[in-house]
């Protein structure tokens, strides 16, 4: 399991995070919501290493992840961030290789090369393993992103909005293989994500941020409400219900006078 004790972190004289507590276990999905600069990506950061807390700490399986080697961290948790250099001149076969770096010696093992070319097969990008990665579409890039991520085989995968600037079909192809994949190999994922019908459809968990500190967590059912989008996110909205799953319909911002 993963957990989250106390963390606090200050950026030039800004509470960034303010004594955050998160758990999850393996099978897992848990999508951290809020609005922006509620701290969601500085959240992620801090859990992978790529920025240090002032103070908490951050446990996998026990182990404090700040005592533990780079190597054996990249061997427990993969990221995904929101964002990749707009050039990348690598082939979508090297891109996702580049995932088992970890592993890794002097050379790719047999090993290594069944890993990446079983992903390609499974995530429909076979066809595409030796096109150049700059000259995919923004959903195709994604994909391979997320492929690279699974080739690292960590129990934890973090991805900052993973399907930000994509259309609605492959915005649903990347959270059905993302959710699928936590199932099938029992790994656990940590997401923030500003879609919330999203993250109520594919979360086991949500946290919702604000202001750097946990408003509150639950179920999709339990957080996604009337009055915690009111007090958040600053706007009146309705929640239906759809296969179980609350729907979040935005109606006006607080206080806007009806025309």
């Amino acid at each position: 399991m993963l957990r989250v004790h106390g963390l606090h972190f200050r950026y030039k004289n800004i509470d960034a995070l303010k004594h955050v507590g998160i758990g999850l276990n393996k099978g897992e999905v848990l999508s951290i919501v809020g609005p922006n600069g509620a701290g969601k990506t500085t959240l992620l950061k801090c859990i992978v290493g790529i920025v240090k807390p002032d103070n908490g700490t951050v446990l996998i399986d026990g182990k404090d992840t700040s005592r533990m080697k780079r190597l054996d961290l990249a061997r427990c948790i993969g990221y995904v961030p929101q964002s990749t250099p707009s050039k990348f001149p690598i082939t979508v076969f090297d891109a996702v290789l580049m995932g088992r770096r970890p592993y890794i010696v002097w050379k790719p093992s047999e090993r290594d090369l069944e890993v990446v070319a079983d992903l390609l097969r499974s995530m429909g990008l076979e066809d595409m393993a030796l096109r150049d990665f700059d000259h995919l579409s923004g959903g195709q890039k994604q994909k391979v992103l997320l492929a690279r991520a699974f080739a690292q085989d960590t129990d934890y995968l973090l991805l900052d909005e993973p399907t930000s600037n994509l259309d609605l079909r492959h915005q649903m192809e990347v959270m059905e293989m993302i959710s699928g994949m936590v199932k099938k190999k029992g790994m656990a994922a940590i997401l923030a994500v500003h879609d919330l019908n999203l993250a109520s459809r594919f979360s086991d968990t949500v946290v919702m941020l604000n202001a750097g500190r946990v408003f509150c967590s639950g179920k999709p059912m339990e957080v996604m409400t009337v009055e915690n989008i009111r007090s958040v996110y600053g706007v009146e909205a309705t929640i239906n219900q759809n296969d179980g799953n609350p729907y979040i319909l935005p109606i006006r911002p607080v206080g806007r006078l009806k025309k």
